[in-house]
């Protein structure tokens, strides 16, 4: 299932998806609005996930403190690092984007995760490595924002170590 979800979101034509990406940030703006939370941890997007860089740059502006995902070692929860839209970045060994100083911070209280797919109860498909499993673990739980087009909505049994999410923002929600 995650190869048809990762090769369905990899076929999107670019300005479908730019336009998509579009409307989820403008849903997530929409979210932050009513819900306002002081911050908020965000992800860098991989693999065609949704790219909400703009609304990171709104959301700064706004005085939001953001912060991105970093993993420390395999098989551990995640840590968070203070980013600043602008602020220079490098790969991680993983090849994931983090800041180039890292600043760590504790786990914020909000979490924006991107979701290889979703189904209706809230749990999310991710790319199998159990990162954020283990991050939402520990209480108290932070509040979670799956972030996903919609086209990923998918049909799969929940898992005992999973937890669902608190609400998913697609284009179209």
């Amino acid at each position: 299932m995650r190869k048809q979800l990762l090769a369905a979101r990899r076929a999107l034509d670019p300005a479908q998806k730019q336009h998509w990406d579009a409307q989820i940030c403008a849903n997530v703006l929409a979210w932050w609005d009513t819900e306002r939370p002081g911050e908020i941890g965000v992800y860098w997007p991989l693999a065609g996930e949704p790219d909400l860089r703009p609304a990171y740059i709104e959301l700064a502006r706004a005085g939001v403190r953001l912060a991105l995902p970093v993993v420390h070692e395999k098989d551990a929860p995640l840590g968070f690092a203070h980013w600043e839209p602008g602020e220079e970045m490098l790969r991680d060994r993983m090849g994931v984007a983090v800041p180039l100083r890292l600043r760590h911070v504790e786990r914020p209280r909000t979490l924006m995760i991107p979701c290889l797919g979703f189904n209706r109860h809230g749990y999310r498909l991710g790319y199998g490595g159990g990162y954020y499993d283990r991050t939402l673990a520990p209480h108290p739980r932070p509040l979670t924002l799956g972030i996903a087009y919609a086209l990923a909505a998918a049909c799969f049994a929940d898992d005992p170590h999973d937890v669902a999410l608190d609400l998913i923002i697609t284009e179209q929600v």
